[in-house]
């Protein structure tokens, strides 16, 4: 039965942050043509679970004393190749350091299953590849991570001494399920969405998700992980970082850092730059591909510094590069808390074969009975319009909140006074449901016992689905403005 449940409930949510997959386990080898002025070295690694991960290293040319490095760990997909961080890893290779950039695995990742602890082993697997390398200093060798890797990085420095720093790209120091939520309900709201869909309907399909667990890591806990931290850490966000909070992040960060004792952490923001720290030509919402000015100075700079025995204290301004203030968020993240029991996954099945069985009952008899030749005089035509507008209302919000994380570029349709029409009209139904339902009840009340024991019945299951629907409305949000 559980097995059961976890499989519809994987077919109705599976479209939640779902990734694109890429063919292979981890990637195969693949030459990239040394940019100017820098060599490049294709390496194989070993990460969890024994798999072969290949990846490249870029250099400087020049000759010198072993040198620090640096492996970078990209956002979230299945198989993302290493040239998608090509950029990064060539402005940064460029500033003394040496890059390696890696196939991520597609074994063991897709959009319902993700680990971050097979990822962070993969990345602690490129971490010994580099410090192994000719030419590298392997007591200056430490982790970047963009996004979901903001996650991964953190962690296998938690696991590894080795690792020197830790640098983190529109990271976050809370947990995906309430980065998620923030980053959807942010769409909704840069085009007019207001009230209940965003303030109940976003969280609670999200935190269903979470509870069926089709909604991978969807409760990791990063500050648990940060304050197993030892290294320095830098924080990097994008003015316009449409993905991750960026006012409420640092100081996450900071506050999980110094639980376990480490102040070296330093932040920075930098104007005109997306969640990669890409410069943007449209708020965020398209990636140019030039790094934000100062990005690469700022590292370079930093990891010489942390892994030259300078490490910052406590955000200091050197060394220079981007701004020090936080931009600021059109609006704050909040807590996405676990399902209580009797909103949890059971509960719902529960009350959604209710709604099946009491609202399809309903008509479906009655067109038994016609079928039949029996005709049965109904308590009142408040129970066709309950049963007709509480399936609707019951499900409806369900499969409307699902389209909104379909596809790409999913849209709410036309937006009436902050609600979209499609959720004005469950709204409407919603309310119709419930003063059908009432209107129901007193008929029946009124007509006592003349009605047969087989339309009691009938009128039972329906009721029942009626005063079901009342708190499965709240929950949703259609019955609250």
């Amino acid at each position: 039965m559980r097995t059961a449940m976890t499989l519809l409930l994987a077919l109705l949510l599976g479209a939640f942050w779902a990734a694109p997959a890429r063919a292979g386990a981890g990637g195969g080898p693949g030459r990239i043509p040394a940019p100017p002025g820098l060599t490049s070295t294709d390496v194989a690694f070993t990460g969890a679970g024994g798999l072969t991960l290949y990846g490249t290293v870029l250099a400087p040319a020049v000759k010198g004393p072993p040198r620090p490095g640096v492996v970078l760990v990209t956002g979230s997909g299945a198989g993302v190749p290493r040239e998608h961080l090509l950029t990064e890893a060539t402005e940064f290779a460029r500033r003394g350091l040496a890059v390696l950039i890696y196939d991520k695995r597609s074994a063991g990742y897709t959009a319902l299953r993700r680990d971050y602890s097979e990822l962070a082993e993969d990345a602690l697997g490129g971490l010994r590849a580099l410090r192994a390398r000719p030419g590298v200093d392997p007591r200056k060798v430490g982790l970047w991570g963009l996004s979901e890797g903001g996650w991964v990085a953190p962690l296998a420095a938690s696991r590894s001494a080795e690792a020197a720093f830790v640098i983190v790209v529109g990271g976050n120091a809370m947990t995906p399920i309430r980065q998620q939520t923030w980053n959807e309900v942010s769409d909704l709201r840069r085009v007019g969405v207001s009230g209940s869909l965003i303030d109940r309907g976003k969280p609670a399909l999200a935190r269903l998700a979470g509870d069926a667990g089709v909604f991978a890591e969807a409760y990791f806990d990063a500050p648990a992980v940060l304050a197993r931290v030892r290294q320095p850490l830098l924080g990097v966000w994008g003015e316009h970082d449409l993905q991750t909070p960026p006012e409420d992040n640092p100081p996450l960060f900071a506050k999980a850092l110094r639980r376990g004792g480490n102040d070296h952490c330093t932040f920075r923001f930098f104007a005109g730059a997306d969640h990669a720290a890409h410069l943007t030509p449209d708020g965020g919402i398209t990636r140019g591909p030039e790094l934000a000015p100062g990005y690469a100075d700022l590292v370079g700079a930093w990891v010489r510094d942390v892994t030259s025995g300078k490490p910052p204290a406590a955000d200091t301004a050197t060394p220079p590069g981007g701004a020090a203030t936080p931009p600021h968020q059109a609006h704050a993240s909040t807590e996405v808390p676990p399902l209580a029991w009797w909103e949890s996954r059971w509960v719902h099945l529960a009350a959604a074969v209710l709604f099946l069985v009491g609202f399809l009952a309903y008509p479906l008899a009655a067109l038994v009975r016609r079928l039949r030749g029996r005709r049965v005089r109904p308590v009142s035509r408040w129970a066709r319009l309950l049963a007709g507008a509480g399936l609707v209302a019951a499900f409806g919000p369900v499969v409307y909140l699902l389209s909104l994380v379909a596809g790409s570029d999913p849209s709410p349709g036309p937006v009436l006074g902050g609600r979209p029409l499609p959720w004005l009209v469950l709204q409407g139904l919603a309310a119709a449901t419930v003063v059908a339902a009432a209107g129901t009840t007193l008929a029946w009340r009124r007509t006592g016992a003349a009605v047969p024991r087989g339309e009691r019945v009938r009128l039972g299951l329906l009721l029942a689905a009626g005063a079901v629907f009342v708190p499965w409305g709240v929950h949703w949000g259609v019955l609250l403005p």
